[in-house]
């Protein structure tokens, strides 16, 4: 089986990108990436693409008149990339609902929480807000309601005393750059399905979608 070829769109830094473009140099990931589009071409992302000689291309949000016509616009790159997958790691723009669903079960989102809660923007600081003990990332299939859709793979972090939102941000984005490759993999490879909108692994073992910050791990024994 070829590899699936996969775009990433993206708006910044691009860790999650990172952490995609390195387990695709492994021989029998069953995913390669064939394109990184940004919406701001000053996404330092776009850096990380082109030492890996990954095609890099941007299509500027504020050069388009609507969605519709930056949706089109992107379809169409996609689409000469004969991408067969899409991810989306930390692409900040709201795409359409025609665009998502000619996308549907081909297009996946990480989210820093546990989903469905904590949907949207400053989820770090609504959590320690809430007191909770745990939170995490979800990596899902996108819909066209913001954060919605199918869990693949989710990530679970310990909230320690005295946590900021920055410390917590860079220990979720810990297990973040495990849980994608995890999910692309899963997708790619032709094992994640969607029966009645909930995700359906094939020979799934037990917790093998679930992903758990070291520390957690330690405090669970």
């Amino acid at each position: 089986m070829e590899p699936r070829r996969t775009a990433v769109l993206i708006s910044g830094t691009g860790t999650n990108l990172q952490a995609l473009i390195d387990a695709a140099r492994e021989p029998s990931y069953p995913a390669r990436i064939v394109l990184v589009i940004s919406n701001r071409e000053a996404a330092g992302g776009l850096e990380r693409a082109a030492r890996a000689g990954i095609a890099t291309r941007v299509i500027p949000s504020r050069g388009f008149t609507s969605r519709e016509a930056f949706d089109a616009a992107l379809d169409e790159t996609l689409r000469e990339a004969a991408a067969e997958l899409v991810c989306l790691a930390g692409f900040m723009r709201v795409l359409g609902r025609d665009f998502v669903e000619r996308w549907r079960d081909r297009m996946l989102n990480i989210h820093p929480s546990l989903l469905p809660a904590f949907r949207g923007l400053e989820t770090h600081a609504r959590v320690l807000e809430a007191g909770l003990p745990v939170t995490g990332c979800t990596v899902h299939f996108v819909r066209p309601e913001i954060d919605e859709g199918p869990v693949i793979v989710q990530g679970m972090a310990p909230v320690l005393p005295g946590d900021t939102v920055e410390t917590l941000n860079a220990r979720v984005l810990e297990i973040e750059h495990r849980c994608y490759p995890r999910a692309l993999a899963l997708v790619a490879g032709d094992r994640a399905r969607v029966i009645d909108e909930r995700v359906v692994v094939a020979g799934e073992r037990p917790f093998e979608r679930l992903i758990l910050h070291p520390s957690l791990r330690e405090a669970c024994r």
